[in-house]
């Protein structure tokens, strides 16, 4: 059966990977798959640039043995800091060739903005292009946009309506809320999203997010990102797996 991150019936709980070996990530992949790990999310942008070539990648993907794998491959790096938007999607071609199963495309690519979703035509087009030929290598393309401020519902729904005009299969949009009434509308938003897009998504925040990080996925969201354990490099945001199957196996509806 194809790897696939669509069409379950709950959130994949999916153990996101920001290492700069490829050592320490097959490490915490060995015992994350031990927790009941579902999928695993490779940040390639934070292995150090002697590590970013398809024999590491192909090492790392094998460890997870067989479990889907999310990519990204985002300019916000000292590895990538120096790579142009044209060599950060051919490194997600790679990644595809290597077997990864979801690609993300950041929503800018190929034309940054404050928001990250590129206004150029040129540059959608360009991003059409480029998942089409993922799909053609058979990834599956979730398109993220971090805006990291809060965002009014009409905003969100706008975007996502956009990512999917683009062609990804999972729209990925993150927030931020700056106290729990944001937090609260975040939920709500969390919902809207369930009942206008006719589309798999990920909606996340940060800052008072704890409430909206673990139940999201209750309310829509395809994919639960968490972490097998909180260290220097990891998104404090993220909870941990432990946590999340709790969460996700335990709460009654």
């Amino acid at each position: 059966m194809k790897k696939s991150f669509l069409d379950h019936q709950n959130a994949l709980l999916t153990v996101m990977l920001q290492c700069k070996a490829p050592e320490i990530a097959i490490g915490r992949i060995y015992n994350a798959l031990h927790c009941g790990a579902e999928a695993f999310g490779l940040q390639v942008e934070s292995l150090q640039k002697e590590y970013q070539n398809e024999k590491t990648y192909k090492k790392i993907l094998d460890a997870m043995q067989g479990k889907p794998v999310y990519v990204t491959n985002y300019r916000r790096s000292s590895s990538n800091a120096d790579k142009t938007d044209d060599e950060l999607a051919a490194g997600l071609l790679a990644l595809a060739d290597c077997g990864a199963t979801l690609c993300d495309v950041m929503g800018d690519l190929f034309d940054k903005q404050p928001d990250e979703l590129a206004v150029s035509e040129k540059a959608i087009q360009k991003q059409m292009h480029l998942i089409d030929q993922l799909h053609q290598k058979g990834a599956e393309v979730l398109m993220s946009s971090h805006v990291l401020k809060f965002t009014p519902a009409e905003r969100v729904l706008e975007i996502a309506m956009e990512h999917k005009r683009r062609g990804a299969d999972i729209v990925k949009i993150v927030t931020a809320a700056d106290n729990m009434e944001q937090q609260i509308e975040n939920l709500r938003i969390t919902n809207l999203l369930k009942e206008n897009l006719d589309a798999p998504f990920l909606f996340l925040s940060i800052g008072e997010s704890a409430i909206h990080r673990r139940i999201g996925m209750h309310l829509g969201n395809c994919i639960h990102l968490c972490v097998y354990e909180h260290d220097a490099y990891s998104t404090v945001q993220q909870p941990l797996l432990s946590t999340s199957r709790t969460i996700r196996d335990g709460l009654g509806f």
